[in-house]
């Protein structure tokens, strides 16, 4: 897990070339409030911006999951203790899935951001209620960063 000497906990990596991340520390912040407006103490966490590729093979090794997805979280802390967690972006599923929505570039990663945040602090959508309720939380989220 990258150190860091700043007070932010969130951390951004980049392995999808030609891809950044504007506005980094207002969204640091938000995520930093997210977890606290959902009590969930956070000690860190990384998000890892990558190709399809990339998310495929950790998809395969990790899940055993052979298709492609935009998102992977994974809660790497022990139990009881404040979250740490790796979550792993495809940019391509993220412009795919932006253009299949009707959706804009920003409006959709933002989306799939808080939507990892949200599976560490414990939201899940594999059934229909729990996927009503998540989409529910990404819209209020989305809503109150971008107004």
């Amino acid at each position: 897990m990258p150190s860091s000497s700043t007070k932010s906990n969130v951390n951004f990596h980049f392995l999808q070339e030609g891809f950044s991340l504007t506005d980094r520390t207002p969204l640091k912040a938000f995520l930093t409030a997210l977890f606290k407006k959902e009590k969930q103490k956070l000690s860190s966490l990384d998000y890892i911006f990558c190709s399809d590729a990339y998310l495929l093979g950790v998809n395969r090794q990790f899940l055993q999951h052979d298709f492609y997805t935009d998102i992977i979280s994974f809660d790497l802390a022990e139990k009881g203790e404040a979250t740490v967690g790796e979550i792993y972006i495809s940019i391509d599923r993220v412009r795919e899935n932006a253009r299949q929505f009707d959706s804009s570039f920003k409006r959709e990663l933002h989306r799939v951001i808080f939507h990892g945040a949200l599976h560490l602090c414990g939201y899940k959508d594999k059934k229909k209620a729990e996927e009503e309720i998540m989409r529910k939380m990404e819209e209020k989220y989305l809503t109150l960063y971008f107004s």
